[in-house]
């Protein structure tokens, strides 16, 4: 390149000597730029070193942060476990105080209906007391009862053990004798005990003949007769009375249950209605005289008009007359104290009269019921013949039904089984007889029809259900005992 220069410079002169420098300087231009390239070079790598510098402080931080998020994260894990464990322990709780609750509402709802159906039971009782039946009993347990009450009185006034209007028994023909005898014996040894007296009584009946007996065991036989028909009448007569008595119990006991039913029924369809029935009073005698009004009284009954006039209220009347009367003098007061005992003594002799009416209603009452008693003695000594009659005809008709049956007697034939009426009546008269012990028949096979009709479908079908196996296999073997002994058999 020099020589190229040189060479240059002596062809060229100035020319040669600019591009030289032109040279040179690009020269150091470039390795300038070298420089730079080198210097920035240089400041690159140390911004990367920086930067790595940077990038390792920052992932280092990065990987504490992501240690401490992994920390935060099971820290959030293990409270997210104790919640669930505390909502599971909540819901647990929550159910059984549920339970609990659920347990104390149906014991409240048990206890309310229980409730309930108590206050029914007591409506039903407090109703029952309200039923007052207008059925009159049988006038013969009244007689009945007025003969026992009269019995009764005469056993008290008698003493005890003695019974006043007993019949006494006839006495013997020793006896009849003995009364004859004992004055005489008396007479003839007055300083005798008892005993003596009998022993010497005895030993002269029995030396006595035959015809020395005779007309005491005469008179013992009449009286003793008598004795017999009149306690058998006696007898009879309280036979049909009794008789009777139960007739017109049967008539009075089914009046009385359909007005119970029909009480019953009213009471029921009344349970929706609202008020309360008024206490009734009791039925005034309209023939008994009013009780006297006292001289305040008729003082005061004087001033109403006046003081009614005045728009006065009945309180102000009353305090007004009594502020009146209580200022008053004995002389002014006189009038009206007359007037009072006027109305005093009429009222006792008006009492007067209303007893001695009483007591000659009473009497008559007596006197009707005699008579209606000796009806009655007579309506059930017919009906106690009809009785006999017909206890008599059943009687014989059973005898021959009996001897025939023994006749035709077949111990292989299948019995009858019971009916479903037969099967209510026997369960209903149990619980019957426990509600009411001492109960008459008659009344309980009433009752007993009176609950079978009572009976609704689906009921009545329930004890036709228990009756059907037993019919079922009864027609069955009725049918192979015809079989068996049908006359081509």
């Amino acid at each position: 390149m020099a020589t190229v220069a040189a060479g240059g410079s002596k062809r060229g002169g100035g020319r040669g000597r600019k591009a030289l420098v032109a040279v040179l300087d690009n020269e150091a231009n470039i390795s300038a730029g070298k420089a730079a390239k080198a210097g920035d070079l240089s400041a690159a790598s140390a911004q990367k070193a920086k930067r790595a510098s940077s990038k390792s402080g920052k992932a280092a931080k990065a990987a504490a942060a992501a240690s401490a998020v992994v920390d935060d994260v099971a820290e959030l894990q293990g409270m997210l476990e104790r919640l669930r464990l505390e909502k599971e322990k909540a819901e647990e709780m929550v159910r059984e105080r549920d339970e609990v609750i659920r347990k104390k509402e149906e014991e409240i709802e048990t206890k309310e209906k229980e409730q309930e159906r108590l206050q029914a039971e007591l409506r039903k009782v407090q109703r029952a007391k309200e039923f007052k039946p207008t059925v009159s009993f049988p006038l013969v347990k009244s007689l009945l009862e007025k003969e026992q009450d009269g019995d009764d009185k005469g056993k008290k006034k008698k003493g005890k053990g003695k019974a006043g209007l007993e019949r006494k028994k006839p006495c013997p023909a020793y006896v009849l004798w003995m009364k004859d005898q004992w004055v005489e014996i008396k007479k003839e040894n007055p300083e005798a005990d008892f005993k003596e007296v009998s022993n010497t009584l005895g030993a002269k009946w029995k030396a006595l003949g035959a015809e020395e007996k005779q007309p005491y065991e005469e008179r013992y036989r009449l009286e003793k007769e008598a004795y017999l028909q009149v306690v058998g009448q006696e007898k009879r007569e309280a036979e049909a009375m009794k008789l009777l008595e139960e007739q017109q119990m049967q008539w009075t006991a089914k009046e009385l249950l359909e007005q119970y039913l029909k009480f019953r029924q009213e009471a029921e369809e009344g349970d929706g209605k609202k008020g309360q029935r008024k206490n009734r009073k009791k039925d005034k005698d309209p023939s008994k005289p009013k009780q006297p009004m006292s001289a305040y009284f008729v003082y005061s009954q004087e001033r109403r008009a006046a003081l009614v006039e005045e728009k006065k209220n009945v309180p102000e009347i009353g305090k007004i007359t009594g502020e009146e009367w209580k200022n008053m003098t004995e002389a002014q007061k006189s009038p009206y104290e007359e007037v009072a005992k006027k109305q005093k003594e009429e009222y006792h002799r008006q009492m007067e009269v209303y007893k001695q009416k009483k007591i000659e209603e009473a009497a008559s009452l007596e006197k009707e019921e005699e008579e209606q008693k000796k009806i009655m003695k007579q309506e059930a000594l017919q009906l106690l013949k009809k009785k006999e009659k017909a206890d008599n005809i059943i009687k014989k008709t059973k005898e021959k039904r009996q001897k025939k049956k023994q006749e035709n007697a077949d111990p292989n034939r299948p019995r009858k089984p019971a009916s479903s009426f037969i099967l209510f009546s026997k369960e209903a008269r149990k619980q019957l007889l426990e509600e009411r012990p001492g109960i008459n028949n008659s009344t309980l096979n009433a009752l007993i029809s009176v609950k079978w009709k009572e009976l609704s479908g689906e009921e009545r079908q329930m004890w036709n259900d228990k009756a059907a196996p037993a019919m079922a296999a009864y027609k069955k073997e009725m049918e192979e005992y015809t079989k068996a002994h049908s006359p081509s058999a």
